[in-house]
C-alpha cells in the first residue's frame, strides 16, 4: 500500500520543492517506490494533513496535528541531512 508524504514550507513552492526532490531520490535509491507525495504551504497544512502518513516541513507548523512531522530544514542546510533522511525512511517503512 502506498504511503502519502506531504512536504510543507512557508509558501508551498520553493524549499518544499528542493526537499521533495532530495527525499524522493533518496527513497528511490533505498528501493522505496510506493510513495505518493504532495506539497503545500504552512497555512493549508491543517486541511491536508489527515491524508498524509508523514509530513516533512522546512518551517514550524503552529498547529497540533495527528500526522507525524519531521523537520526537513537539514535537507536545505545540509547539516545532519543523513539523519533526517534516515528518519523519513524509518517512518515510512515502519511495520513493513
Amino acid at each position: 500500500m502506498a504511503k502519502n508524504l506531504l512536504f510543507v514550507c512557508a509558501t508551498g513552492i520553493a524549499t518544499s520543492t528542493a526537499v521533495t526532490e532530495k527525499v524522493m531520490e533518496f527513497l528511490k535509491e533505498k528501493g522505496v517506490t510506493n510513495v505518493n507525495y504532495s506539497q503545500t504551504n504552512v497555512a493549508s497544512v491543517q486541511s491536508t494533513a489527515d491524508d498524509a502518513d508523514l509530513i516533512v516541513s522546512t518551517t514550524k507548523i503552529p498547529y497540533e496535528l495527528n500526522t507525524p512531522v519531521i523537520n526537513g530544514l537539514a535537507l536545505i542546510t545540509g547539516v545532519r541531512e543523513e539523519k533526517v533522511l534516515d528518519a523519513i525512511y524509518e517512518q515510512l517503512t515502519e511495520g513493513e
